[in-house]
C-alpha cells in the first residue's frame, strides 16, 4: 500500500525522495516557478542535479550551507561539486516541525597512509658473531 507522501507528484525534489542521505554533484542554480498550477507565478532559486531528474528548491538555510561548504557564495564555482542531500525531521515551516531535505558536505574517508619502514640489515653469519654481537 502507498504512502499518501507517494501519493502526491511533485516536479520539485521532496525530503521522501532523498530519504537518509542521497550523494548528488551540483550541475547549476536556476529559477523555477514553484507556484501550483493555475497560481499567479512564484520563482525561486532551485538547484539541479546530474543523478536527480527534479531539481531541489532552494531556502534560506541551505543557500547558507552551501556557502559555507563550497566556500564560495558564487553558484558558478559550485558547478560539479558534491553534496549529501538528506531528510531532516527538525524543519519547521510557518512554526510547525514538518521535516525537510538538508544539505551537507559528503564525509571524507581518511586515507591510510603506508611510511615503508627502513629494512633491517642483514644478519651476521653464525661463524661471523663474536662475544661484542651478543646484546646480553
Amino acid at each position: 500500500m502507498p504512502k499518501t507522501s507517494e501519493m502526491r507528484e511533485s516536479k520539485f525534489l521532496k525530503k521522501e525522495d532523498v530519504g537518509v542521505g542521497a550523494l548528488l554533484t551540483v550541475t547549476g542554480c536556476e529559477r523555477h516557478n514553484v507556484a501550483k498550477e493555475g497560481a499567479d507565478p512564484e520563482m525561486k532559486w532551485c538547484m539541479t542535479f546530474a543523478e536527480a531528474e527534479k531539481p531541489m528548491v532552494l531556502n534560506a538555510t541551505n543557500i547558507q550551507l552551501c556557502e559555507s561548504i563550497f566556500a564560495s557564495d558564487d553558484t558558478d564555482d559550485w558547478k560539479g561539486k558534491q553534496l549529501v542531500l538528506y531528510t531532516d525531521p527538525n524543519v519547521s515551516y510557518q512554526g510547525k516541525l514538518i521535516g525537510g531535505i538538508r544539505v551537507r558536505a559528503p564525509r571524507v574517508k581518511k586515507a591510510v597512509v603506508v611510511v615503508p619502514v627502513a629494512a633491517a640489515p642483514p644478519p651476521l653469519p653464525v661463524e661471523e658473531l663474536t662475544d661484542d654481537d651478543i646484546p646480553f
